[in-house]
């Protein structure tokens, strides 16, 4: 066992505080002794375990404790005084362990993330809390390897974000899967590979995946691509396109509004949609288009709901939802929809 030097004292009291320490499990000076001297090979008096945590409180670490007074001879007079006892003690973490497992959750319920850098966040996540919480994660040791395709999404994600901070352009490749379950970049009709230049303005999640909200040179509009399809990225000097000069972005990027306009992540313009549906997915409505939905014309069963909307995106909403609501207007969005169910019907037909 290793021999620990007295000077890391305060260091080792505070270990013992991450890993051991919590509302539901306190420590005495006592039960801190008992773990210095077991684990780390060391030893302390109560006064010195009391006056360390009292150093890293002045520090700034929040740590709770209860404190008692009892009465003890004085070992110079004699006399019966008061003493203050503190135990009880615990550490006070940044995140609670409801607040860590909701992060592993969304880890776990990424598909973006390949298995063995979810398992390392998971792991860095776990060591936020103490040896209690990870005892009650333990079945995620036990998920199955998952897609491990696209191992350079963290690094395209740090590489975007520097291009977002200081403005710049990137450019990459974008991957696509063929008939045998293999990515490869996109190509231009005569096979060479295509290469993306794009203004980077945003990085958003949406489905469960990451997108980059963009202009793709040398266009006007929005683009959107997703983070996990993109490869060979590279930090260009050339200066990013202004967002306000983006039809879309005339007014900055704002992210709520967006991603309400843009269920399915589709590039294109919104316009302003009307649909009748049953009240009963008024649930499903708010939770794609968010509460800017205009609601009118109630009655027992349906509401109509107003809502500006991607068209393409609410082509493909409106099909999904087809047996329970009814796009009304625009008039071009209608014929849209109905050639897309009108397909769908040929090819269960015969």
């Amino acid at each position: 066992m290793a021999i620990y030097p007295k000077k890391l004292l305060i260091m080792n009291i505070l270990d013992i505080l991450r890993r051991y320490s919590d509302e539901d499990h306190r420590l005495s000076q006592k039960d801190i002794a008992e773990i210095l001297r077991n684990e780390y090979n060391m030893t302390a008096e109560r006064k010195a375990i009391r006056r360390n945590i009292m150093n890293l409180m002045g520090c700034g670490y929040e740590i709770e404790y209860s404190e008692s007074v009892r009465m003890v001879p004085n070992p110079k007079t004699g006399e019966m005084e008061e003493s203050y006892l503190w135990s009880d003690f615990y550490l006070v973490r940044e995140f609670t362990d409801s607040e860590l497992r909701l992060l592993i959750d969304s880890l776990l319920f990424s598909k973006h993330i390949p298995y063995s850098q979810c398992k390392a966040l998971v792991e860095k996540l776990e060591k936020l809390s103490n040896r209690y919480f990870r005892s009650r994660v333990k079945h995620i040791r036990t998920m199955p390897a998952t897609d491990k395709d696209n191992l350079q999404l963290f690094y395209t994600i740090e590489i975007m974000d520097e291009a977002i901070s200081h403005g710049r352009k990137v450019s990459f490749r974008y991957n696509s899967y063929g008939t045998d379950k293999k990515r490869r970049p996109r190509t231009r009709e005569d096979g060479s590979i295509r290469e993306y230049v794009v203004s980077p303005y945003q990085m958003a999640a949406a489905n469960g995946r990451y997108y980059l909200i963009c202009c793709k040179d040398p266009y006007d509009g929005v683009s959107h691509y997703r983070l996990d399809r993109i490869s060979d990225i590279r930090l260009l000097d050339e200066p990013a396109r202004d967002a306000k000069t983006v039809q879309g972005l005339e007014h900055g990027v704002d992210l709520p509004r967006h991603m309400a306009e843009h269920l399915y992540m589709f590039a294109g313009k919104s316009e302003t949609v009307t649909f009748r549906l049953k009240k009963y997915i008024i649930d499903d409505v708010i939770d794609w288009f968010g509460k800017d939905v205009t609601f009118s014309d109630e009655s027992e069963d349906e509401v109509t709901a107003r809502v500006r909307v991607n068209l393409q995106a609410m082509r493909r909403w409106a099909v999904q939802y087809g047996p329970h609501a009814t796009v009304l207007t625009p008039e071009s969005l209608v014929e849209d929809i109905k050639y897309d169910l009108a397909q769908a019907t040929k090819n269960y037909v015969g």
